[in-house]
């Protein structure tokens, strides 16, 4: 989950990254207020995950844990606690008198992204595709292996992949009898782990400025930060043999608990849980006899304008501070849902010529609008929720109270294997990955510099693993909502049939940064994270024999 405020104050607190441990503000907090960065403060991130996956009532969790995190905030003062609570809502559309521009951005995008949609079947293009795609594929598998290959179309952001992607690839895994959750597995487990590794992307930006940060406030000079992310990346474990799980679940036979009672129902037609009602997305009013170059006219626009905006408003803020442009600085300074807007814009306006072409009624019109706003609608709702619950936890301090918990003197070779696990935590309690980073990577380097500089890049790369691994698990994150809306899943199932992927190759990384710890070596780390890789398939198998 990612806020603006991350992207501007973060990189100012990491050139001071000892503000944690010295700062007597944060312990006068504590003192005063004995919920603030306590244990307590777990309470409402753990209630609302425990309760969502329990019920798989989403907003009623996320409102309970809202609820409770706010009496918290004002010690149980009713009164005080909803007028904080009002507050809070409020400035998620207008914040220091001025609109939020982010998530007012990201709010607007997912509109006209449900429009599109809608437009598009209204004009016949999605039936169209699908049934071009359906002539040239011509099996599940390849079906699944287009879906992992776009990942490398749209990997200049997270959001943008799993909306996009979702859009594009849906009609032709529905004719196959894929699972909504399975393609909700593809878009998730493949977006983030390749944002994360990959320097030209938006999280990949973010995170090369904040490792600048790190290192020129240890005046680390002896390398670039660019040079410290790839090796970082080599690091990952947890996101390079996630999208190694996802190839073979791609091959196909790697369905288990959930999942695979998700994939038999898919096969004899039931692509998502009926019961639980009609998921996110757009699902009436789709026809024949449209054109497949009104769907690849809608989405290149897309895409071509929110990469043209993404470059754009990013020079326009090198410009600002004086700096000569570089695609690298554009991506870091870049404004990420004011590009998607535009993009959004664009193929609204392709798709109504296409309607236009048509000979669009005014009625159908409105009512293809009004299906594509409210097929949004559920999504939109659960995002409000989990941005509330967010800001209280934020509050809370509770990422402060899990970094804590890390300032003991532990073994050196436990510190990488550690930060994961923490960074985890962390990002499952917070829904925010982004956050995490700012938070944990400026904690991992005060960490490993006062214990051993060598330990530098794998504990910071423990942090990113981590907090990525977190994200995937947690029912809050932004992530995993939009890539559940993208595949039009029911959200809980989304997360529930993810779940044992994530945990699996978090026991893989946890091995390879094991490994790390205790010789220091990238090779010895890598190969024993693919040993505990073979070892967690083979687990797997006999799971499936038996």
């Amino acid at each position: 989950m990612r806020y603006c405020w991350e992207r501007k104050d973060v990189t100012v607190s990491v050139s001071c990254s000892w503000w944690f441990f010295v700062t007597q503000d944060s312990g006068a907090a504590v003192d005063t207020h004995p919920f603030i960065q306590s244990i307590w403060s777990l309470f409402p991130p753990v209630l609302a995950i425990v309760l969502a996956i329990v019920t798989r009532r989403v907003l009623l969790s996320l409102g309970l844990g809202i609820v409770l995190a706010a009496l918290l905030l004002l010690q149980f003062q009713p009164v005080a606690a909803f007028t904080h609570l009002a507050g809070k809502v409020f400035n998620l559309f207008w914040d220091e008198g001025a609109v939020n521009e982010w998530n007012v951005n990201i709010l607007l995008f997912l509109l006209l992204l449900g429009c599109i949609i809608s437009m598009l079947s209204r004009a016949g293009a999605t039936h169209a595709f699908a049934e071009w795609a359906q002539a040239r594929i011509k099996s599940r598998r390849q079906a699944k292996v287009m879906t992992g290959l776009l990942v490398f179309v749209f990997f200049i952001d997270d959001y943008f992949h799993s909306l996009s992607v979702g859009t594009i690839c849906r009609p032709v895994t529905d004719r196959f009898g894929i699972s909504r959750a399975k393609l909700a597995y593809l878009l998730d487990s493949t977006a983030a782990p390749i944002c994360v590794l990959m320097p030209i992307s938006s999280w990949g930006a973010y995170i090369i400025a904040l490792i600048g940060g790190i290192l020129a406030s240890y005046g680390l000079t002896g390398q670039s930060p660019l040079a410290a992310f790839l090796t970082m990346g080599a690091m990952n474990f947890y996101a390079i043999f996630t999208l190694l799980m996802v190839i073979l679940v791609i091959k196909g036979g790697w369905d288990l608990g959930p999942m695979r009672r998700h994939e038999r129902r898919a096969l004899d037609g039931e692509l998502y849980d009926a019961d639980k009602g009609t998921p996110p997305g757009v699902h009436d009013h789709e026809r024949s006899g449209g054109r497949v170059s009104d769907l690849l006219f809608a989405i290149g626009g897309l895409t071509l304008v929110t990469l043209a905006g993404l470059i754009w408003t990013g020079a326009q803020a090198l410009s600002e501070a004086g700096q000569a442009f570089s695609l690298l600085g554009a991506l870091e300074n870049t404004n990420v849902g004011r590009s998607l807007v535009s993009g959004g814009i664009a193929g609204v306006l392709i798709c109504a010529l296409a309607l236009v072409r048509e000979r669009t009624s005014a009625r159908d019109w409105l009512h293809t609008l009004a299906v594509g706003i409210k097929g949004m609608l559920p999504a939109i709702y659960i995002l409000l929720f989990a941005w509330t619950i967010a800001g209280l936890i934020s509050e809370l301090e509770t990422g402060k109270y899990l970094a804590s918990l890390v300032q003991q003197n532990l073994p050196l070779y436990l510190l990488p294997a550690i930060l994961f696990v923490l960074a985890g935590i962390m990002a499952f309690a917070t829904g925010t990955s982004w956050g995490t980073f700012g938070v944990m990577l400026p904690i991992a380097a005060d960490m490993t510099m006062a214990i051993d500089a060598q330990m530098l890049l794998p504990g910071m790369a423990a942090v990113m693993a981590g907090a990525v691994f977190g994200d995937h698990c947690s029912p809050i994150s932004d992530t995993t909502i939009l890539s559940s809306t993208g595949a039009s899943c029911h959200h809980i199932d989304h997360v529930v049939t993810q779940l044992p992927y994530a945990l699996s190759m978090a026991v893989v990384s946890i091995t390879g940064f094991l490994a790390l710890g205790v010789t220091g070596s990238l090779l010895a780390g890598f190969a024993a994270a693919a040993m505990g890789f073979v070892l967690v398939l083979g687990v797997w198998a006999a799971v499936r024999r038996g």
